[in-house]
């Protein structure tokens, strides 16, 4: 298992802005797809977007448009800055590691941290 520690979660109102921010090791930092995905209670996996190590994005399309993801390849660092925040949006979100941006946003995933709580209130 690959640690991946992830940060930045908060409680915020609708229309508000947060920052998650994965730590990962170089291994699988430059060599397979990473991304995040996540989880309400009672729901399903929901995958949310997904940096392939060419730099490619994919996002699922609930977020299209809101959700931007990122990498800074000097600290081995994935981000996901959330725009336009909902009341949807509220889940536990994981970071992840993936052999592909597709099989990370149909929730098959290789390794994943703890997860950090975001919660959006109306």
């Amino acid at each position: 298992q690959v640690p991946l520690v992830e940060s930045g979660g908060d409680s915020v109102q609708t229309g508000g802005s947060l920052r998650l921010s994965c730590a990962a090791s170089e291994y699988y930092y430059s060599t397979v797809s990473m991304g995040w995905f996540r989880q309400a209670p009672g729901k399903e996996r929901e995958g949310v977007a997904a940096i392939e190590s060419d730099g490619s994005t994919r996002y699922a399309d609930s977020v299209k448009g809101r959700f931007t993801i990122s990498r800074d390849n000097a600290k081995n660092t994935l981000y996901l800055q959330m725009n336009s925040l909902k009341p949807e949006d509220t889940a536990m979100y994981y970071c992840a590691a993936a052999y592909s941006a597709p099989l990370l946003l149909a929730g098959i995933v290789t390794s994943s941290g703890q997860g950090t709580q975001v919660t959006v209130s109306s």
